[in-house]
């Protein structure tokens, strides 16, 4: 007898073999499985007597709280839609995203009340607005209700193809889409990460990574499947990860390449644990960075690929006997790259404009594509943009990448961060990771701006370590000599940071506009 693929078997099978093991650190907090899922069925409890069913969506502005990890489990246990939202967001994002996705509760953490006040009038479709931490006029206080409900709770029938969150994406340049995932996509990648990631139920998970981010890469069930133990982690800085790493003993994380970043350079503290495992993903981080925190820290960086449209894992740089051999400095520009296929992620292609596979020479640019269990039902409600992005019978990712000889793609950029520049093809990405070796670098993006003679050159935004110091003629020549000179950056523009969104990709399109046309230096 088949039953349905849904991370909710996860919590299941946890709550039935690990009952009285720790599931959830959340500062002085600490909850069992069964306490923790005890939580979740009080909670869908209150949800249900407000009328939320199947279907029904159920929208979270929070960080990495055990109120926001019980989301993941209690709306969908319900046959309701969890969307949890980017917290970093604006009014008006918010606006827009509860009122798209038809979110009949909006639960708040007490960072966000203020802001989600100016909402209530603008969202006239949400029948509960919930405060997770303390009271707040007009809101129902989230604790309160969870101690007073009903225990107890029966699961209601889902199919695995129901949707089980709608996902926004940044909308760095448009607004948001609505990505739907269904619970068949979300067992796919748990099940994907463990087989090229597997964990124990010795397993210290720390929340670096936002929860809202691709629902936390899926890990908001993945940790629960192996009876691992989630570490709630409310704002990331490093020297706060290094402490949560030694006091809880931390054994894995994920993190964005700013994070990563972060933590290669800042001072690092005695005692701190060797071993831990690091997922990054977002943007190919620097060879640079890899091999500092790899050398200096004693951690392991692998690298994934993949989009919230895929669930998000799409590929991972899986280690191979024959890396063993390459020095570290070697084995760091392989880790720099996206790998290959997870064994259930799908097909993926790397295509040109005619949709033929380019040739595996680790040169031919095309775009990545793809195909399988991970990929999304579609946009919500946005039928012409789903239309688009299926073109072909493949997901379009907007990725321009090459395929090595032995099989791995490396992202080369997106497909509209591709310089042209007098006819040649430039990767900004094999800029930024020439420029960040030197020692003075900490951050740097490469944009194409328009130029007289060429049409379009690179031009560098930079920012510096603490403390360092460089010029604008000694980067562009650290450029020349390592780089055909045709890709060093024509101008330099030193910054204090670099544009980001909310989950820590560098909005170049913002950068396009903060120079107007240049001349050639």
């Amino acid at each position: 007898m088949e039953t349905p693929l849904t991370p909710l078997e996860f919590a299941r099978r946890a709550r039935s073999l690990y009952p009285d093991r720790l599931a959830v650190v959340d500062g002085a907090l600490r909850l069992t499985y069964e306490q923790f899922f005890a939580r979740c069925d009080r909670w869908s409890n209150v949800l249900a007597s407000w009328g939320v069913g199947k279907g029904d969506r159920v929208a979270y502005i929070a960080p990495n709280t055990h109120a926001q990890l019980e989301a993941f489990y209690a709306v969908p246990q319900l046959g309701a839609v969890l969307v949890p939202l980017n917290y970093r967001l604006t009014a008006d994002d918010f606006a827009y995203m509860i009122e798209h996705s038809g979110s009949k509760v909006v639960c708040v953490h007490s960072d966000y009340l203020a802001v989600a006040d100016t909402l209530r009038a603008r969202c006239p479709a949400v029948t509960q607005w919930v405060a997770l931490e303390g009271t707040h006029p007009g809101f129902a206080d989230y604790e309160a209700l969870v101690a007073q409900a009903e225990p107890g709770f029966t699961r209601t029938e889902v199919s695995e193809r129901d949707l089980l969150t709608i996902n926004y994406t940044s909308g760095t340049t448009s607004r948001p889409k609505g990505v739907m995932i269904t619970h068949r996509n979300a067992w796919v990648n748990s099940v994907g990460t463990l087989l090229h990631h597997p964990m124990t139920p010795d397993e210290v998970y720390l929340w670096t990574l936002p929860m809202f981010h691709a629902n936390g890469w899926t890990f908001t069930w993945t940790i629960t499947a192996v009876g691992g133990v989630h570490v709630c982690l409310r704002k990331v800085a490093p020297q706060e990860i290094f402490e949560r790493i030694k006091t809880e003993k931390v054994t894995a994380l994920c993190c964005a390449p700013t994070v990563l970043i972060a933590i290669a350079n800042a001072p690092t503290e005695p005692g701190l644990p060797r071993g831990v495992r690091v997922l990054t993903a977002g943007a190919a981080p620097a060879a640079t960075t890899i091999e500092k925190v790899e050398g200096q820290l004693g951690w392991t960086v692998t690298q994934v690929y993949g989009l919230t449209e895929t669930a998000p894992f799409i590929t991972v740089c899986e280690p191979r006997s024959e890396h063993a051999a390459l020095s570290l400095a070697e084995r760091a520009v392989i880790k720099a790259r996206q790998g290959v296929e997870l064994v259930t992620s799908g097909e993926l292609r790397v295509v040109d404009e005619a949709m033929n596979d380019v040739p595996r020479d680790g040169a031919t640019i095309g775009e990545i594509v793809v195909r399988g269990n991970v990929v999304m039902a579609g946009y919500y409600n946005d039928p012409v943009a789903t239309e688009l992005a299926f073109a072909g019978g493949y997901f379009h990712t907007g990725d321009s990448a090459v395929v090595h000889p032995d099989g791995y793609a490396e992202i080369r950029d997106r497909m509209k961060d591709v310089i042209i520049s007098g006819g040649e093809n430039i990767s900004s990405i094999e800029v930024e990771a020439a420029l960040l070796r030197h020692p003075a670098i900490q951050e740097v993006a490469i944009v194409g701006l328009p130029h007289e003679k060429w049409g379009e050159a690179p031009f560098a935004f930079v920012v510096l370590k603490p403390g360092a110091t460089a010029t604008e003629a000694e980067l562009r020549q650290f450029a020349r000599d390592h780089l055909a000179h045709f890709k060093a950056p024509h101008g330099v523009t030193f910054v204090s940071e670099l544009p980001k969104t909310a989950t820590g990709k560098i909005q170049k399109f913002v950068l396009r506009g903060g120079r107007s046309a240049v001349t050639r230096q």
